[in-house]
Order: C-alpha cells, then structure tokens, then sequence
C-alpha cells in the first residue's frame, strides 16, 4: 500500500513514498524534493558469509541522463561506467552509513540510489542520502540510524541550506555535511580562505537542519518500518582467543601479546609491520600444526588469529595514546614528522615537486597546455569545461605491496578531487592565465596522509611552472582516539599528522587544507557515530599551526611562483581582433587558420573566442610572432592618422589603390596624390612603386582613403578644395 509523506525543508518541498516502487527490496522510497526524484533501493545477506571478518557494504549512486532530458554522449548511447560525479557521491553517501551499522555486523548490504529526475537547485546527491538512509531505516537490516545531510552555502554573508545553483557561484563556501540527531559524521568542502571559527559555525547551522531530517525519518519509519531482523554477530572462541594471545614461542620467555606490545612502539614502519607479521606467523605455524577438518576451517582460524592479534595492536596503539599521550612512533600528540620539500626535478615538466613528510613522500608534476586541452564534463548538469586537473596516484609498491595497476579506484578519485578543490581557490582567472592545468601527484610512499601530502606537491609543482596562484596551500590530516563516548566522561585525544596505524586504528580521519589567509578544503571521516562541536572546534584550532610549518618548509624550497615559464612549455601572446573578422581568420572549414599552422611548421596551436579574443601558443616565441603576424594581416583593421609605406597594386583614372597590409588595400584619390592638380596617376606612381600614406578617413562599408600628398611640401597660397565624392568600387579590398 502507497504511502506519502510530505514536509516543507527550508523553502522546498521534500516528498517521500514508500510501498509502490521497488517492492521486493528489503528496504526502498521514492524521495522527491522540488523536481529532483531519487529511488533508492536496500538489500541485505540473511546470513554473514562463514569467517567473513570485514562489513562488505557497497553503495551505489546512479545519474540516469533523462534525468536532464538528455541522451548519453558515448558511442552506444548508454550509460557506462560510473562517471566521476557519480564515484564520488557514492562514497559522500557511504562514509556518513557505515559507522551506524551494530559492532560486528557483517552481512553484506548493498546501497542503491538512482537519480531519475534532476533539478539542480535541489541538491540530488543530499535527496538521495536522505533516501538512502530512510530505505535502511525502513528496512528489516539492522541499522542505527537515521543520519542525513545537506549542503550549506553562506552568500553575502548569510548560511544558506541547499543553495541553488547562482548562490553557489556567489558563494564562498561549499559545504556537504551529514550526522545523526546527536553529532555530525562526516564532512567535505571547499571553501575561499574561510577562518576556522566560520567553518565551525557553517557545519553547526548544517547540523541544525539535519536534525530536522532524522526526525522526519523516524516519523516514517514509526509508520511503515519494518521490525528489525535478529542479529547474529559471530564471535571468536574465547578459549581459541586466549590461546593467541598468550602463546610462547620457543626461545622466548614472553607472550605474544606482551611481544605484539613492544612491537608496536617500533619507530619504522616496515620494520614494525614486519615484526607484527613475524609474530603472527608464529601463531599461524601452531594453527597449520592443528588438524582442521575442512580447508575452509584452517582458513577461519587463521583469519581469527589474525583479528586476536590485531585487537591486541589496536588495544595497545590507543592505550598509548590516550592515557600515556604517547604515539607509536614516540612523536607528541601535536608533533608533525620530518619534512622536506624539492623542486624542479624533472626537467622536462613543467613543472614539478617532491614533498616527504616521514614515510610518506609524494611527486607532483604540473604540466600547462592550451584552453583548447580543457575537459569536457558531459553530466545531467550539463555538458561544461575543466581547465583545472588534479589526479593522484597510488601505486602498490608505495606500501611495498604487489597489487593491481589500472584505472583509478574510488579512494584515488576521491583523494585527487580533494585536492582539486583545495587547490582551485588559489589559481589565477582563465582572463589572467588562459592555460589549462593538470597536476598528477604520484604516491612514492605511503605512511598516512598522503591526500594531504599530493596537495603540498601539487602546489609547490604549481609554483615551479610559473603558475601565479594568489597564495601557497599546505595540508594537514588530523586523528582522534577516544577512550569511550564523547560524552565528557571519557578522555580522548587529537593527533596531528596521523600515520597509517593512526589512521586504521583510530576513530577519525580529518583533513584540514588552507592558505595563511585561512581554510581552503575540509574531509572528515569517523569510525564512531559522531563527534561534537568541542572536538571539531579543538582539531581545526590544532591544525593550524600545523600547516603553517609545512608552509615554511614548502617556501623555503620555493619562496614564489616563478616569473618564467619552463623553456619546455607553452608560451602564449593573447590579442584581439574584430568579431567581423573571425570568419576571415578561419576561412572556409578551417582552410586559412590550417595554413597558417601549417606555415609555422605545426609549432602553434591557436584559439579564437566568439568575442574575437586570439590567444597563440607555442613553445617558441618565433613561431608565436610569426603565426600572430600573420593573423594580424588578415585581421588588423587601420586606423586613421598611420603611416604606411603601400604597395601600388593598381591605377584607376580616378586614383591608385594601394595595399596597406595583408589584404587590405586603400584608395589614394588623384586629387589627395599632391598638393597641386595631378592630370595622371601614373605622373606620380606607378605600379609597384612604394607610396608612403597617411590613412585619412573609413567609411560605413569599411573602406579606407589615403593621402600622399601630406608629406610632399605644400604650396605657398594653396587653398583647399572640396573633397569629390569617393567612387563606388567593389574591388576598394582585396
């Protein structure tokens, strides 16, 4: 039976109906807000696959294109591949969901948001959270929501919920911000040089109106919510846990556990890791010792084992933390790693950094091109240019790991995205710096925010290529252990500059990216169900200091962007010419603007906007004057009062046309030949004589009359007569 529930949401009106589509699902809505429509579809595993250790949850966010009324762009007229937008709204999606799921759940569950219809000024990456998070409540899966999230903007300095798409552009601040009733979770924006405290205040108006949205959820939910299957959370053998963890080894006087402990203040990463891995071998050999009826069994022990131990290092790493403020590396809690900065390593890019911050180092290499290089978006948003790029890699062999190496994953698009964002605050305007602009940050070593790290790189590579951005960013990823609720009663700690076990082991990933002037870019992830203002306000008042000493470093290596571009990149001479005349410069279907490249040897590229702006690029200047030369004598319009020393290239009775420059040509009447009456033309030129000209007068039709006879010596007496009428002739310009 259909059911619809209505509310107004800060001037919009948010629909949702549930028990008429998607009715075999465990859980699904059809959520509409304004023109937007979202369904969004939830099923779960009865039963947890046997030894399953891990929660495999998958979500999906899909953008139908007649959402937009459009058909796909791509050669078979369909929808492929998740784009981007869609990779990266899926994980905006899953990183608030998955810290609800009970401790232990692991059944898997999978996420199916479908947009199927779009109005972009009603946010449908937030409609389909809000969905998302409903069709789980309804469903029978055990989940401990609701959460929601909604986008906030501030324009002339006013927050505003979900802002349209022209308040976004005025905007300086972009915000997506999910939580529960209680705190927020999760957390992405960009932002142009926002202080902390503003920030602060625009992620608590945010939560503000997400409170609104969970308690409507649990209004429906009330009414049409299924009850809740049993939960079967399977639990390691006590006895089997105890085995492992207070096992001798031969030779050792130890435990394992008391052995795993000391590991773990192992300064190295790898060498910390590979004692880990050594002791856990140990225990391992005992278990294939052991007769186990079924392959699948041993496989089981093992992968118990394995968990023992590792609670054992995750009991260790925030005993350390919170109650010793001790850090496994032996670092204080606010202690960034070694730094260091380079540039201009590689000397064919344009560009390029190194940036290492303890074990974690990352290359950057900026390359500049011509406008024509930007990307083509084609989405439901309509189809748009890119002229700013910002990709990231990691390899395997960054952890000293075997993997596959392909396509970018999501946590790679994610991560380049970040730093796009941090980045795009700082680059010059398109008017001031027409290139298009790629970074591709490549992990060489990984031992915790290496996000961060490809946004010092990148910016520092930005800097050695000569980009003038407005000012340096630097990056910093925050933690946070907590020794229980964050209810006042339980001390927990913030850490700066999180490394890798940090990052597994703790309870919050939070990343901070932001110029001297303030924050350009903001992530957070938590493995709890939320954090408090007190807790956000204390890890971006921590984070500042931090970044200003990376800063320090990055402009001790590179103190401004440089004044040169790389001998290797394109240079560029920007000019305009008339709009009338851009159908010359082109010609039929390209025929003239090809010569012209064809000319310069194919070293120049050229493009031409509607509005007659020419911008020439080559990486030699010669081939730049040359093809701006010859633009320009198609192009060049004269004005009246220059000199040219024309060509004759034709007499008349009436006058001696003469070529000014390129194609254009001009009339030098009989009469403005000399000062006194000339019977011929040819009395005084003929053709292809040199006739030095100054261009008095252009007429409606754009044809241009010359005199001669200004710089011969004028007559003593001489009265000037008036000027005869110009003679219609079609052949005035060549």
């Amino acid at each position: 039976m259909k059911r619809v529930f209505t509310r107004e949401f800060f001037g919009k009106t948010l629909s949702v109906e549930v028990g008429e589509i998607a009715k075999q699902a465990d859980g699904s809505c059809f959520v509409r807000f304004n023109d937007t429509a979202v369904l969004c579809a939830v099923c779960g595993a009865k039963e947890a696959k046997l030894g399953q250790d891990f929660f495999p949850l998958t979500v999906n966010y899909f953008e139908r294109q007649y959402a937009a009324g459009k058909i796909p762009g791509s050669f078979l007229r369909r929808e492929g591949r998740q784009s981007y937008r869609e990779t990266l709204f899926s994980r905006l999606i899953d990183r608030p969901i998955r810290p609800m799921f009970p401790e232990g759940y692991v059944n898997e569950t999978q996420v199916t948001a479908t947009v199927m219809s779009a109005d972009l000024d009603a946010s449908p990456e937030m409609t389909a959270m809000f969905g998302s998070s409903l069709a789980l409540c309804i469903s029978d899966i055990p989940f401990e929501g609701p959460i929601a999230g909604v986008r906030v903007g501030r324009v002339d300095g006013k927050f505003v919920i979900d802002p349209s798409v022209e308040e976004e552009k005025r905007s300086d601040i972009n915000l997506a911000v999910a939580g529960t009733e209680e705190a927020i979770n999760m957390v992405e924006a960009g932002a142009a040089e926002v202080s902390e405290e503003d920030m602060l205040d625009a992620l608590m108006f945010g939560h503000e109106a997400i409170k609104e949205l969970c308690r409507f959820q649990k209004e429906i939910a009330k009414e049409v919510g299924k009850e809740k299957r049993p939960l079967n959370i399977y639990k390691i053998d006590e006895e089997f846990a105890s085995f492992c963890r207070n096992y001798v080894a031969p030779g050792q006087s130890e435990t394992q556990e008391q052995r795993l402990i000391k590991a773990v203040s192992i300064f190295d990463k790898l060498e910390r890791q590979n004692t880990i891995d050594a002791l856990e071998k140990e225990v391992i050999d005992i278990i294939d010792a052991r007769e186990y009826k079924t392959e699948k069994l041993h496989d089981i022990a093992v992968s118990e084992a394995k968990e023992v131990l590792e609670q054992v290092v995750r009991g260790e790493v925030r005993r350390l933390i919170t109650v010793d403020k001790v850090r496994p590396d032996g670092r204080k809690v606010d202690e960034i790693r070694p730094l260091d900065a380079q540039v201009h390593l590689l000397p064919r890019a344009h560009g390029s950094a190194l940036f290492t911050r303890g074990q974690t180092q990352v290359l950057s290499a900026c390359t500049l091109g011509p406008l024509e290089d930007e990307q083509i978006i084609d989405d439901i948003t309509g189809d748009s240019l890119k002229r700013w790029m910002h990709h990231y890699n990691f390899p395997p062999f960054s952890v000293g790991e075997l993997g596959r190496m392909g396509t970018p994953g999501r946590r790679e698009i994610g991560h380049g995205t970040l730093g796009e964002r941090a980045l795009s605050y700082v680059l010059p305007s398109e008017d001031d710096f027409p290139y298009t602009i790629r970074c591709v940050a490549d992990v060489c070593e990984s031992n915790g925010s290496s996000s961060q790290a490809s946004i010092c790189a990148s910016c520092m590579a930005l800097m050695d290529a000569g980009v003038p951005i407005k000012a340096p960013v630097s990056g910093i990823a925050m933690g946070l252990i907590t020794s229980g609720p964050l209810d006042g009663n339980h001390p927990y700690t913030i850490l700066t500059d999180i490394q890798g076990m940090e990052d597994h082991l703790g309870d919050m990933d939070f990343k901070v990216a932001g110029t001297p002037n303030g924050i350009t870019a903001l992530q957070m992830d938590i493995k709890i169900r939320g954090i408090t203002k007190d807790v956000l306000r204390e890890a971006l008042a921590q984070s500042k200091p931090a970044r200003k000493q990376i800063l320090d470093v990055m402009l001790a290596a590179i103190p401004a962007p440089k004044t040169e571009l790389s001998e290797y990149a394109l240079k560029m001479k920007r000019f305009s010419i008339l709009p009338d005349k851009i159908r010359e410069v082109i010609g039929s279907q390209g025929k003239v603007i090809n010569g012209i490249i064809k000319d310069c040897d194919n070293d120049v590229k050229i493009d031409i906007n509607d509005d007659g702006r020419v911008i020439i690029y080559s990486v030699h200047s010669a081939s730049i004057e040359k093809a701006y030369g010859m633009i320009q004598s198609i192009a060049r319009v004269p004005q009246v009062g220059e000199v040219y020393d024309a060509k004759v290239v034709r007499i008349e009775s009436y006058g001696a046309f003469v070529n000014l420059f390129g194609n254009t040509d001009a009339l030098c009447h009989v009469s403005k030949l000399d000062w006194k009456r000339v019977e011929k033309v040819e009395d005084v030129c003929r053709l292809g004589d040199t006739l030095k000209v100054i261009v008095t007068g252009i007429d409606a039709q754009g044809r241009v009359d010359v005199s001669h006879r200004e710089f011969l010596p004028k007559p003593e007496g001489y009265v000037e007569r008036p000027d005869r009428p110009r003679p219609h002739n079609k052949f005035s310009k060549r």
